[in-house]
């Protein structure tokens, strides 16, 4: 049998599709340690919503952008810290102006250096993408809450707290109804839980659950996922049911004492069965991991 290899994790700026006047989104184009990358503009400044896995690809969606600006000026954000989100930053320095909440600020630079090393390890393709990567300081760090006046548009940068990763943010794009979500959602996809312990166990099924419940009661028009195609509502709806019967389903089996590996595979063989579709099988054990830690008795 040929062995797998892993595709190329390249942005294809040439496949950019407008969701709305001045919001347009690179797509993923499914292959993976892509992610969607948001552009969005205003009357006088443009933001980029990240960068790409490592600065060839900045370079790419820097020039994109640079295009699509037009002599705007360039802000820069990203949904949480993890390598093909953030870690071509640096390309940006001097041209955009970089934004973060602190939690991921400080996710970048604790757990960065770790990450681009693990990364690495994850086969040639990704090595030769994170060569020279620099992790890049934010020029600007928020708590909770920025807004970004783009001219005539007001940009919300939110941070949800603890989910996905210690630092998640949300952009919302409120006249166009627009929400770019990061990994807190895929589409397709089962949700990536980073439950790496003991070197990172910020992910949380409980806290990830409820800023799901919330984003999904908001209903927004659009929904660009981390990973995926976009669409409306119904994938935040998604995200949030699988979430909830992955915690319903491992805390029963918590509670009658079950082996953690018994649950893994009881609850993996559910999962796939009710969602044989969905890529990313290997991540539902990784979340029964994750929620077996968060049940109390």
């Amino acid at each position: 049998m040929a062995e797998h290899v892993m595709p190329e994790p390249v942005v294809q700026v040439a496949g950019a599709e407008e969701l709305a006047r001045d919001v347009v989104v690179i797509p993923d184009r499914r292959v993976q340690l892509v992610p969607n990358i948001g552009v969005v503009g205003g009357q006088h400044s443009v933001l980029v919503v990240e960068t790409g896995l490592g600065p060839g690809n900045a370079e790419k969606v820097l020039e994109f952008a640079a295009d699509y600006a037009k002599g705007r000026r360039l802000y820069l954000t990203t949904t949480h810290f993890h390598p093909e989100h953030a870690f071509g930053a640096q390309v940006f320095t001097g041209e955009a102006t970089f934004l973060v909440n602190r939690d991921q600020a400080e996710d970048l630079k604790v757990k960065g250096p770790g990450y681009i090393e693990m990364f690495k390890g994850l086969g040639e393709p990704v090595a030769r993408r994170l060569e020279g990567v620099e992790l890049a300081q934010p020029d600007v760090v928020y708590d909770q809450a920025y807004d970004l006046d783009l001219g005539g548009r007001v940009v919300q940068l939110r941070a949800t707290g603890r989910a996905h990763s210690k630092g998640d943010q949300v952009v919302r794009v409120p006249d166009a109804d627009v929400l770019f979500t990061g990994d807190l959602v895929e589409a397709g996809q089962f949700a990536i839980f980073p439950w790496f312990p003991p070197h990172d166990t910020d992910v949380s099924g409980t806290r990830w659950l409820a800023v799901m419940q919330r984003l999904a009661a908001e209903g927004p028009r659009v929904v660009v996922p981390g990973h995926g195609e976009a669409g409306g509502p119904q994938l935040l709806a998604d995200v949030r049911d699988y979430l909830q019967l992955l915690r319903d389903e491992t805390w029963v089996r918590r509670d009658s004492a079950v082996s953690e590996q018994t649950i893994v595979e009881e609850i993996s063989a559910l999962m796939i069965q009710r969602h044989p579709e969905w890529a990313g099988r290997e991540w539902i054990g990784k979340g029964v991991n994750c929620l077996c830690s968060e049940h109390t008795a």
